[in-house]
């Protein structure tokens, strides 16, 4: 046993892992992973993009793609990724059906030039729940204005989703509205949809702590590092209001479950900071955390189990509060974050095509 399994058994969180190449698959590296007690799996563009560009593991399949029937680069990209989710899906599918659905998952996002399209981003993620038919695949949205609606359509379908890039309270709240009412409007077995909210937590103090370096007094100064657990704290308390009381147990006497909140962007940025600053303070029941490998070492080295997540919640609302009285805003740390997370992984994303198209003018000469 280890520490992972001790936060799931003891506290209830479950550990994952933010990180997913196919030599990860095809060493035997992820299936020692949940047997240390990873839970799941989340993926993004970056990621594969530095997978795929940083290795020669899927130069084989990628060559065979291109010398077979007529397809695009970016058609080759959507063949190895899925690949590589469809196994992972195996390796986790042993969790997912111990846990009966609460674990398990692995996610796949959908193209990050959809982040404000709407209809795009519903016809995209019905498409690869449909390609990868599998029941513990979660479908990434981010939650961007314009991608809200669609997480709402996709729930409404009995489709299971990990809505990504959460960067404000007020985000948040509509993004438990959406699938609130995904869950009403679907007329299934609702004990078959799963959700999980990715509120991203480390960007947070980077952005805040720019802006508090630019006011330069002290009492802007003595908030640095602690604005990203604050409102990940207030998360958690919103996520129990609001599941909880007539709406909510409607829902859940129909077989309906939490949309647990996901704690993502959990390495720290900053080295002054501790390792696990973004682990230790966030535990708590029905919630999740995705880590990278380094944070996943680290909390199997010397991280704290203790339920930590609603410990100075008045505290955390003075911190945001502070904040604005200094002159840093929230609500646009969040729009600010929110822009740049989806023009990253849109730059990934355009990179990483860019790469396989010079790889395969390299590979078929």
């Amino acid at each position: 046993m280890t520490k992972l399994h001790d936060l799931f058994n003891e506290q209830g969180q479950s550990p994952w892992i933010d990180n997913l190449k196919r030599g990860f698959l095809t060493s035997g590296g992820l299936e020692g992973l949940v047997d240390d007690g990873i839970r799941g799996v989340t993926s993004n563009p970056t990621i594969f993009q530095k997978a795929i560009s940083g290795s020669d593991d899927y130069n084989d399949q990628f060559k065979t793609i291109l010398e077979g029937e007529k397809r695009s680069v970016q058609d080759a990209y959507w063949d190895m990724v899925v690949d590589d989710i469809e196994d992972a899906l195996r390796v986790l599918r042993r969790v997912y059906d111990s846990s009966e659905g609460r674990d398990g998952y692995v996610s796949l996002e959908v193209a990050p030039s959809l982040a404000h399209d709407t209809d795009g981003t519903i016809a995209s993620a019905r498409n690869l729940h449909e390609r990868v038919d599998e029941p513990n695949l979660f479908v990434k949205i981010p939650a961007t204005e314009e991608g809200t609606p669609a997480i709402q359509q996709m729930i409404s379908e009995g489709r299971s989703i990990n809505v990504t890039l959460i960067f404000s309270l007020d985000r948040y709240a509509a993004v438990i509205e959406a699938y609130l009412a995904g869950l009403e409007a679907y007329d299934g077995d609702l004990s078959e949809v799963a959700s999980v909210a990715s509120f991203f937590v480390s960007r947070v103090d980077t952005e805040v702590d720019r802006r508090l370096e630019a006011v330069g007094s002290d009492d802007a100064l003595a908030f640095r590092g602690k604005a990203a657990v604050a409102q990940a704290k207030l998360a958690y308390r919103l996520f129990r209001e609001k599941f909880s009381g007539a709406r909510w147990d409607a829902l859940e006497a129909r077989g309906a479950r939490v949309q647990r909140p996901l704690w993502a962007s959990t390495s720290v940025k900053n080295e002054d900071y501790p390792d696990l600053l973004y682990v230790d303070n966030l535990i708590g029941d029905d919630t999740v955390n995705t880590m990278p490998d380094k944070t996943v070492e680290a909390f199997m080295d010397h991280g704290t189990v203790a339920r930590t997540i609603d410990e100075g919640v008045d505290e955390a609302q003075a911190t945001i509060d502070g904040l604005a009285e200094v002159g840093v805003e929230m609500s646009e740390v969040s729009h600010t974050l929110e822009d740049e997370g989806a023009a990253t992984f849109s730059k990934s994303f355009d990179e990483l095509i860019q790469s396989l198209t010079d790889k395969a003018d390299d590979l078929t000469g």
